[in-house]
């Protein structure tokens, strides 16, 4: 794998990788983090691909345009915090305040993101672990644990021994969109699977359940903007 830059305003970074597998040049962008990738079959020369990204410039900053910038994570900037956007302003508490469409976090500047971002997994946590007993007891079935992580790849997950995970960003998401995702995974406690009978779970936990999975679907990737690290 390595790094190219494809030039213009702003100028473009490429991730390069060989697969055995491929047959021919391939482009995916990222809508978690706007990543653009070039995948070669293993003889191709690297710059068969530059060149194969040139052409597809036009096609490649519209979708960046379209997926939107990242969001870091100051004073000043917005989050979304159970669906509603919250600007994020100076605290003069020592607890991160949430009230109507603000969020106070107090401290220096550069600790204002990993400080945002524990007081939500937090939030998260207690949100997931009450969604999860409450369709758990309706489903008549215990799970065993519950993992908050901060995944790119799936939103939830249930494993053969009971043990749940979510991604910690669903405290981002609408209240509905969480909640589903807690029915979802919680009725893999029955059926590990996603067959018909699976869906039925999820129905007589969650009930009609199109438009959340649809929002996560639609929406979800945005989720992954919202940058919490400190700035470099």
């Amino acid at each position: 794998m390595s790094q190219n830059i494809l030039a213009g305003d702003p100028p473009i970074p490429l991730v390069l990788r060989r697969s055995a597998r491929a047959r021919r040049i391939s482009l995916r962008i990222s809508q978690l983090d706007g990543r653009v990738t070039l995948t070669l079959p293993p003889r191709v020369p690297e710059r068969e691909a530059l060149s194969f990204a040139r052409e597809k410039e036009s096609w490649i900053r519209k979708h960046l345009a379209e997926r939107g910038a990242d969001v870091v994570m100051g004073i000043g900037a917005q989050v979304p915090i159970s669906g509603r956007l919250h600007d994020v302003v100076t605290g003069t508490q020592r607890r991160i305040r949430i009230t109507d469409g603000i969020v106070e976090v107090p401290g220096p500047a550069n600790t204002v993101g990993p400080r945002l971002a524990a007081h939500l997994r937090g939030l998260a946590r207690t949100r997931l672990a009450a969604a999860s007993d409450r369709y758990s007891a309706k489903l008549g079935k215990p799970y065993t644990a519950i993992t908050l992580r901060d995944t790119r790849s799936r939103w939830g997950s249930c494993t053969g021994t009971g043990r749940l995970m979510y991604s910690w960003r669903l405290i981002l998401a609408p209240p509905e969109v969480l909640d589903y995702v807690a029915a979802h995974e919680v009725a893999h406690l029955r059926e590990m699977n996603h067959s018909p009978a699976f869906w039925d779970q999820v129905t007589r936990l969650y009930g009609a359940y199109a438009e959340p999975r649809k929002w996560l679907r639609t929406n979800g990737g945005d989720l992954h903007r919202y940058r919490f690290a400190p700035p470099a």
